[in-house]
């Protein structure tokens, strides 16, 4: 393709313009003496253009302006008296002259009319081809003959030579960020960017290209694919935010006509970026579909949610995630570069991580980097793999503070006291998370469907029995984030909410493998009703979706619940595990009395074997034991059997039970 004028070389196009500009400014001043004397005779203003153009070997930008635009000689000449208004100091006095009134000192349509032969009065007209694309500002506080004429600054640049760019679109659009990865696209990704290029390549010559939209979750891999199809085509992807586009139809049709000079120009394609749009909003959706449906240049649109336009159809492409072995293709050729030895570690972070091209060479450069700045290099497998785990988790941690509470995971096995049943079922459970990459992707159970690669568990127990505390030892126990979802948060009382709010966090966790915690689930998903009127039928939808979404996550997710029986039986067919806490019974009631306090806190006298005999789950011991280090500190004193008696009987005013002398028999 060839290059466009504006980037020939400066004095190219100041040669030619210097020439131009001279004529007009002689036909200015041969009108003038012509005016006075009637005797001087009119310049040959093309043949003396057509002389200077014979003698430059590049089309100037002059010239290919005036041939994209189709303007008219006339039209040309209007131009060039307009450019020497704007480079030679002196030119509005030479108008004035020629027009007879100091008043108007610049040039005009009645003045161009004047001095050129070839006048036509279709210059007047609002869609005349230098009216219509913007190349010179029509003042309109006069008469249209008498208004003021003023070249576009950004045309008189690029007719000087320099690359064009729209002063009016330059805070709006932007050219895409240049990575400095020299890794291809992926085969699936690369494929799409193949069929859009060709797609626009069969349809250059059409009057209205076709709009392409890219939907999926990955806005990094859709603008690759956008960019290295305007690669395969010689075109330069330029991006626009929905947001930054005008709401009101007048303005948003002056946009698309700079944007198409623009394009006329340089040869950009634009990219709209409409991800995270709340498309509600009538103004901003009435704005992009009247984009797509009046714009004639190319056009991506970036979406993670498909938008329907119902006068012109989209041409959509679904971008999918990496699949596992294509990030395995990409942790290969990033650590062959950096830490080799971590290579053996790339099918398990492919089975938790599910990362796109750029969070895995950023992962790669800051392991590398750790190593550069680290006083300690590290020494052996292990450390080295635990830097780059935790360097991907962290990468990976989804946003999700306005609907659930990251959890910072404390909690160990120690702390846990449960029979040796449960801990037996949670210890599979972790094997189930830690073995995913062997028995999906090695051992070929992936291959038999994308559906239920995921683990799921249901704790059901009494409150305080260590459902949370559980989760949070899975948690540490796998290195991964742990996100306790805030059900009022989720649940809404407008339809298809609670399945947005539903769908932004298995979204988010998707791509970190985090551990999701519905604390209370039965307030979520109880048992579908029967349908008897629409709320119970946007209950059921609710509840379907979830269990939808619970077989495609590929994370953990945890379900708590204080009623077992409450849950939908097809719910719990979906669920791997389901895990019963009891209530502690004396024996484990006294482990973990002995288990609660720190190893720093100062105790005397204390009797865990007395302490069990409080009827108390986990929870409610905890309480306790805080409470009396509380009043332990206050006096001054460790913590004794007093202490906990008066935090005991203020956690049993809090149950609204009755501490019976049984309990506390022998306590003082």
């Amino acid at each position: 393709m060839n290059p466009h004028p504006a980037f020939v070389e400066d004095k190219t196009n100041i040669q030619y313009l210097e020439a131009a500009i001279s004529a007009i400014e002689q036909a200015v001043i041969d009108y003038s003496d012509r005016q006075e004397q009637d005797t001087a005779s009119s310049v040959d203003i093309p043949s003396i253009l057509a002389n200077v153009s014979a003698t430059i070997n590049n089309s100037p930008a002059l010239k290919y302006l005036c041939n994209t635009f189709s303007l008219s000689l006339f039209e040309c000449q209007i131009l060039l008296l307009c450019v020497a208004q704007a480079l030679l100091p002196y030119f509005s006095q030479l108008c004035a002259k020629a027009e007879g009134d100091e008043h108007l000192a610049y040039p005009s349509f009645g003045l161009a009319m004047r001095l050129f032969a070839n006048a036509s009065g279709s210059v007047l007209l609002p869609m005349s081809p230098l009216q219509y694309w913007q190349l010179v500002q029509v003042a309109t506080n006069q008469e249209i003959t008498k208004c003021r004429l003023q070249i576009d600054n950004s045309i008189l640049l690029y007719l000087l030579g320099e690359p064009y760019q729209d002063e009016r679109l330059i805070h709006l659009i932007q050219p895409i960020q240049e990575t400095n990865s020299d890794l291809p696209l992926q085969s699936s990704h690369q494929n799409i960017a193949e069929r859009i290029a060709a797609i626009w390549l069969r349809t250059e010559v059409a009057s209205t290209l076709p709009v392409v939209q890219l939907c999926g979750l990955e806005v990094s891999d859709k603008w690759a694919i956008a960019n290295i199809a305007c690669q395969m085509i010689e075109r330069s992807l330029k991006i626009i935010s929905a947001r930054n586009l005008p709401t009101d139809s007048t303005d948003i049709n002056n946009f698309i006509r700079r944007w198409e000079r623009q394009v006329a120009l340089t040869n950009d394609l634009l990219l709209i970026d409409c991800e995270q749009l709340n498309l509600a909003e009538s103004g901003l959706n009435t704005a992009i579909l009247q984009l797509i449906q009046n714009i004639h240049t190319p056009l991506i649109i970036s979406t993670e949610d498909r938008l329907y336009s119902p006068r012109r159809p989209l041409i959509t492409f679904e971008v999918e995630k990496l699949s596992p072995e294509e990030q395995q293709n990409i942790w290969h050729s990033c650590l062959s570069t950096t830490t080799p030895e971590l290579k053996e570690q790339i099918p398990v972070l492919v089975s938790q991580f599910n990362l796109n091209t750029l969070a895995i060479q950023s992962a790669c450069l800051r392991v590398q980097n750790q190593q550069t700045n680290s006083q300690t290099t590290p020494t052996n497998y292990s450390e080295l793999s635990h830097q780059l785990w935790d360097i991907c988790r962290t990468m990976a941690r989804p946003q999700l503070d306005d609907l659930a509470q990251h959890i910072n995971a404390s909690a160990n096995w120690d702390d846990l006291v449960l029979p040796e049943l449960q801990k037996k079922i949670l210890r599979d459970l972790i094997a189930q998370v830690r073995q995913r990459a062997k028995v999906y992707w090695e051992w070929g159970f992936a291959g038999k469907g994308n559906r239920g690669l995921g683990v799921s568990a249901l704790f059901a127990g009494s409150p305080g029995t260590g459902k949370t505390m559980a989760a949070e030892v899975i948690a540490k126990e796998l290195r991964l984030d742990l996100y306790r979802i805030d059900l009022s948060a989720v649940v809404s009382k407008y339809i298809g909410e609670t399945e947005k709010n539903l769908r932004r966090i298995f979204d988010a966790a998707e791509a970190g493998g985090a551990i999701l915690l519905f604390d209370e689930a039965d307030a979520l998903f109880g048992k579908r009703s029967e349908v008897k009127d629409s709320h119970d039928r946007h209950a059921n939808v609710e509840v379907s979706y979830l269990l939808q979404r619970m077989e495609a996550y590929q994370g953990l997710a945890i379900l708590t619940t204080n009623l077992k029986n409450s849950l939908d039986q097809a719910f719990m067919r979906r669920l791997r595990f389901v895990i019963s806490f009891p209530f502690p019974d004396v024996k484990s009631r006294a482990e973990i009395w002995r288990c609660i306090f720190p190893q720093k806190i100062p105790t005397q006298g204390l009797d865990f074997e007395k302490l069990s005999q409080l009827n108390l789950a986990g929870g409610n011991i905890r309480n306790i034991a805080l409470n009396a280090a509380f009043n332990a500190a206050e006096a001054g004193e460790p913590i004794m059997m007093k202490h906990l008696l008066s935090a005991a009987q203020s956690e049993y005013f809090k149950l609204e039970k009755t501490l019976t002398d049984a309990e506390i028999r022998g306590w003082l």
